[in-house]
C-alpha cells in the first residue's frame, strides 16, 4: 500500500472494540475512520470517546465505503467467519479479534477469501506479547532446561462465567475458546512441533444457566513426543500457577510477583533462580500490522498459525463428543489452506 496517507481503520463492534480503538489511535500510520455497533448507543458512545470518528451501525456501509482501508472485526466469536469474509471480499484488509472463528473450516474459507481479494488478514493474537510468555520462551531457548518435554497450563478460578454472549457456547464456541485461545497459541508457538492427536474433556457440573462449560481440559500430543495438558475452569476454587514447563535439565513455574522459578543443570552447575517476567508489549501487535502494510514487514501472526489453534480447539470438542478419544487435527502444514 502507498504510504502517501494513513491507513483508514473501521471498527466493528465496540465491547472490546474500545481496545482496538485506543491501540490503532497509538500507531502513528493508521487512522481510526469509523466504529461501528448495532446497537446505536454504543455506536453513539464511541464517537463521545473518541471525537471525530463516525458512529456508525450498518455493517454493510461500512465495507462499502472506498475510503476505509483496513476492518477490525470484534464481534462475538460466531459471526467472526461471515464478516470477516466480507471485508475481504469488500477489498478490505481485516483484523480478527481472537478466537480467529469457531472451526478450522471457517477459518480456511478465511484464508481463501483474503488470499483471493489480495488483502491482508491476520488475527489479534497479542498475547505474544506478554512479558511472561517473552521470558519463557527466551528462557527456553537459551536452554536452561534442556529439551522440553511436558507443559501444563491453567486459567481460571471459581466463579460464574458471566451473562453475556462469551457464556452462550453457540455464540462464543465454548470455554476453551476465549482465554483458551491465548493458551494454546502460546503453547504451539512454544513446542514448535505439529501436533499428533488431541483428547478432550469437560464438565458442567454447577453453572447451569451458562451453556459454556464449566471446566474444559485437553491433553495434546506432539509429533516430537512432547505433551501438554491445558484446563480452562470456572470450577477450580483451588488453583495453580498458569505455567508448567519440564525439560531434560530442569523445568520452570510461574511463581507469582512477575517471575519465573527456574530449576536448571544447564552448564553443569545445579540451582534455582528466578527469572522476572518483561514488560507486556501488546501494542507490538498493531505496530506489526502497519509496518506489514506500509513497507512489506512479514506478519507476526500469519492467518495460517491462528488457523492451528481453531484446529486444536475444534479437534478437543470432537473429543469430547467422542468420549475423550484421541482426535487427530488437520492443517498442520501452516503454508497450505
Amino acid at each position: 500500500m502507498a504510504a502517501e496517507r494513513r491507513i483508514r481503520v473501521a471498527i466493528i463492534g465496540y465491547g472490546m472494540g474500545h481496545y482496538h480503538a485506543e491501540r490503532v489511535r497509538a500507531t502513528p500510520d493508521l487512522e481510526l475512520a469509523a466504529v461501528c455497533d448495532m446497537v446505536p448507543a454504543r455506536a453513539e458512545q464511541a464517537t463521545r470517546d473518541f471525537p471525530g470518528v463516525e458512529g456508525m451501525t450498518d455493517t454493510t456501509a461500512v465495507l462499502a465505503r472506498p475510503d476505509i482501508d483496513l476492518v477490525v472485526v470484534a464481534v462475538p466469536h460466531n459471526a467472526h467467519a461471515d464478516l470477516s469474509i466480507a471485508a475481504s471480499r469488500a477489498g478490505k484488509h481485516v483484523v480478527v479479534e481472537k478466537p480467529m472463528c469457531i472451526t478450522a473450516a471457517e477459518a480456511t474459507a478465511m484464508i481463501v477469501a483474503a488470499r483471493e481479494a489480495g488483502r491482508m488478514l491476520t488475527v489479534h493474537h497479542n498475547r505474544r506479547w506478554d512479558g511472561d510468555y517473552r521470558a519463557l520462551r527466551e528462557a527456553v531457548a537459551a536452554g536452561l532446561i534442556g529439551d522440553v518435554y511436558h507443559v501444563e497450563m491453567f486459567g481460571g478460578g471459581y466463579h460464574h462465567p458471566g451473562q453475556t454472549w462469551r457464556a452462550d457456547k453457540a455464540a462464543s464456541g465454548g470455554a476453551l475458546y476465549d482465554w483458551g485461545a491465548h493458551y494454546v497459541d502460546w503453547l504451539l508457538g512454544l513446542v514448535g512441533s505439529p501436533v499428533r492427536s488431541v483428547t478432550g474433556h469437560s464438565r458442567k457440573l454447577r453453572w447451569f444457566d451458562a451453556t459454556n462449560e464449566d471446566d474444559v481440559q485437553c491433553w495434546i500430543d506432539f509429533e516430537s513426543g512432547v505433551t501438554a495438558h491445558v484446563q480452562m475452569s470456572n470450577l477450580a476454587r483451588v488453583g495453580r500457577s498458569r505455567w508448567r514447563v519440564l525439560g531434560t535439565l530442569g523445568g520452570i513455574e510461574d511463581a507469582g510477583g512477575r517471575q519465573f522459578r527456574v530449576a536448571t543443570e544447564a552448564k553443569g552447575y545445579a540451582a534455582t533462580v528466578m527469572v522476572p517476567h518483561h514488560q507486556d508489549t501488546w501494542q507490538r501487535f498493531y505496530d506489526n500490522v502497519a509496518a506489514h502494510l506500509v513497507r512489506g514487514e512479514p506478519l507476526a501472526v500469519p492467518p495460517e498459525e491462528a488457523r492451528r489453534v481453531i484446529a486444536v480447539i475444534e479437534a478437543t470438542d470432537r473429543s469430547v463428543e467422542a468420549r475423550n478419544v484421541p482426535v487427530p487435527v488437520p492443517f498442520e502444514d501452516a503454508g497450505k489452506a
